[in-house]
């Protein structure tokens, strides 16, 4: 395929690098810092994303996705997880490109590459849908997850303002309702983007939810607050204290975001900030106390897996009496 094609094809495929701005998605500006943080997750994620539906080959847009810096790197990675899942559904260019991306470089980035494809999902009409059980059945999760966040993010006013609960089937073999823990974990996350990383601003948004859905919305802000940052100790440390006695949930989220920056080699300074805040211990720790939880996990039933696994963490940070203040 010629190289003139494949840049038209870039410019087609891409969103505009404008919709990531906070002023253009009307999210909160704690500070400059803060604003200039949250908006570069947004561009190198555009970048990745833009990588994955020019490139030639996979090799040819990991050797680009890999010049970026390590603190966006994953997001990058993740943007390319949402253009391989795009192209896919496409009629025309091939199937595997996800498949085929996850089997080289994107493999260490698993994490990312499949929130990424919950993205594409929000892009392409329910016919195109990747199959759920194509994909790894504990790690499927994670396609909720990057669902329930493009939605909050784009579409801010239906399901944060008006708390919108999606009817989702694509996840057959979970139980009903069981889907709409991941995406709401996935709002969780886009809060702390719409609250602009300020800590109370995003608790005051989760406490406007239904009791039954803030363990999901705070666990989807330690994730982000860890992974993406934006706050510093001081600010971290309080949040963890509004937290109240949903501090486990960000302590298991904030694990799962120190599991997926070890295994991709991205562990940055924010990171172990966040990991001793969140969950009294070092990234490295906190990753394979995630491990740990991983074996002899049932199949999925009336409660999946994934979730089986997030409440495993969660509970052994709880009967750790949570993190000494």
């Amino acid at each position: 395929m010629g190289t003139a094609w494949r840049a038209l094809r870039r410019r087609i495929l891409t969103p505009n690098a404008s919709a990531t701005l906070l002023d253009v998605r009307g999210f909160h500006k704690k500070s400059p810092a803060a604003q200039e943080n949250l908006e570069t997750v947004g561009r190198r994620f555009l970048e990745g994303y833009a990588y994955a539906a020019e490139a030639a080959t996979i090799d040819d847009a990991v050797a680009k996705l890999d010049q970026i810096e390590p603190y966006y790197r994953g997001f990058a990675y993740e943007g390319a997880g949402m253009g391989y899942g795009i192209r896919d559904g496409l009629p025309l260019g091939g199937k595997h490109h996800l498949d085929d991306f996850l089997a080289g470089e994107g493999d260490k980035h698993v994490y990312m590459v499949y929130v990424g494809l919950g993205w594409a999902m929000c892009r392409l009409p329910k016919f195109a849908w990747r199959k759920a059980e194509t994909l790894d059945p504990l790690l499927v999760g994670l396609v909720l997850d990057g669902y329930g966040f493009h939605q909050a993010y784009f579409k801010t006013k239906r399901y944060v303002e008006e708390q919108y609960v999606e009817k989702f089937d694509w996840l057959t073999s979970w139980g009903e309702g069981q889907a709409n823990h991941g995406i709401d974990q996935g709002i969780g996350r886009a809060l702390w983007f719409i609250g602009g990383s300020d800590g109370p601003l995003v608790a005051s948004m989760i406490a406007k939810f239904p009791e039954h859905r803030r363990a999901d919305l705070w666990a989807g802000t330690g994730l982000a607050a860890t992974y993406a940052g934006g706050a510093d100790e001081t600010e971290l440390l309080a949040y963890r204290d509004l937290a109240g006695d949903y501090a486990p949930m960000l302590a298991q989220a904030s694990s799962f975001a120190s599991e997926a920056r070890v295994r991709a080699g991205l562990v940055i300074p924010h990171t172990r900030v966040a990991s001793k805040v969140f969950c009294g211990m070092s990234p490295e720790d906190a990753a394979q106390l995630t491990h740990d939880a991983r074996r002899d996990l049932p199949a999925d039933g009336d409660v999946p897996a994934y979730e089986v696994w997030r409440q495993r963490v969660a509970g052994r940070f709880a009967a750790m009496g949570g993190v000494s203040r």
